[in-house]
């Protein structure tokens, strides 16, 4: 399809709603990718919310690492209902049409809590970082007000990023298709698809996302090379263990959230099968919040007791 000139794009209707193609248009896959979706949906909310239970009703986890693991649990609630119950009623209702102001709301929950669960893990690292290289001061330092400003502070950073994106995207009005190539509404594929960008939003853009990315990417690798550092330091191996153990669930947790966001864009980005970068997106969508939670019970004592006392209470 050909783009229009700017002049005569501007005497054209404005797009009302997209398409959005999914994993697979067979009608005999339709049935198991509906099980397999509604199946992972239900153990990410589940196993989250577990987590989130465990570590309310224990006084023993009050603490500011839990109180931090109980805010990402809730954003990985959110984050994946942005876009799974979405995918999952249109398999339901064999319709993937979605408004142009759905396609923009999607879009912003999907930033803001992707970005949410950037920072908190960003200031999860932070908590490490003082955890081992100041424990003399843990407590003073981390204080409960310290705590709940982190959490507001990167909510209201997420909040920004959403909604600069959201501004963005929504002054692209004409598009080559309709068609998103992907299960939810991404800002880089409207660009794609858009007939005509903006250079300077298109710019802002992709500096805001840098600045939104890197700055929590730096303070993370900032936070372990200091941990490392004060790790190596310490005289017998058990207590490098014993220190180094105590970031084990989180480095894993920041690979994998990590790993499957940078296989989602340069899927993207390279690859121009729509189903690939579906299933790279489903991994950092889905896949990420569901593991989480046997992440961190799995190598944390406290979350298991936890959790099997408030399951003895329940």
């Amino acid at each position: 399809m050909r783009c229009l000139s700017y002049t005569e794009a501007q005497n054209l209707t404005r797009v009302l709603e997209f398409l959005l193609l999914d994993f697979s248009d067979d009608p005999d896959l339709q049935p198991i990718l509906f099980g397999l979706f509604l199946t992972m949906y239900l153990v990410t909310v589940l196993g989250n919310l577990l987590i989130i239970l465990a570590v309310s009703s224990d006084s023993h986890l009050h603490t500011p690492m839990y109180f931090f693991l109980s805010n990402l649990s809730l954003t990985d609630i959110c984050f994946s209902s942005a876009t799974v119950p979405k995918m999952i009623v249109d398999i339901q209702t064999h319709s993937r049409v979605i408004s142009y102001m759905g396609c923009l709301t999607q879009m912003s929950i999907v930033i803001l809590f992707g970005c949410l669960d950037s920072l908190l893990l960003t200031v999860m690292a932070y908590d490490r970082f003082v955890a081992i290289c100041h424990p003399l001061y843990y407590s003073v330092i981390m204080n409960r007000h310290l705590c709940s400003l982190l959490v507001l502070g990167s909510f209201f950073f997420s909040v920004l990023d959403s909604q600069i994106h959201c501004l963005m995207v929504s002054q692209l009005t004409l598009f080559m298709d309709v068609k998103i190539p992907h299960f939810f509404c991404d800002p880089s594929q409207l660009l794609n698809l858009a007939c005509f960008v903006n250079p300077t939003n298109s710019v802002l853009i992709y500096i805001f996302g840098t600045i939104f990315g890197g700055v929590p990417v730096s303070g993370i690798v900032y936070s372990y090379v200091k941990i490392l550092s004060s790790i190596l330091g310490v005289p017998s191996t058990g207590g490098k263990f014993k220190a180094f153990s105590t970031c084990g669930s989180h480095l894993s947790v920041i690979c994998l959230f990590y790993g499957t966001g940078l296989g989602m864009y340069l899927s993207s980005a390279i690859s121009h099968s729509h189903r690939k970068g579906s299933v790279a997106s489903m991994m950092y969508t889905m896949v990420t919040p569901m593991l989480n939670p046997f992440i961190y019970s799995l190598r944390n004592r406290d979350i298991k007791r936890a959790m099997q006392r408030f399951l003895r209470v329940a």
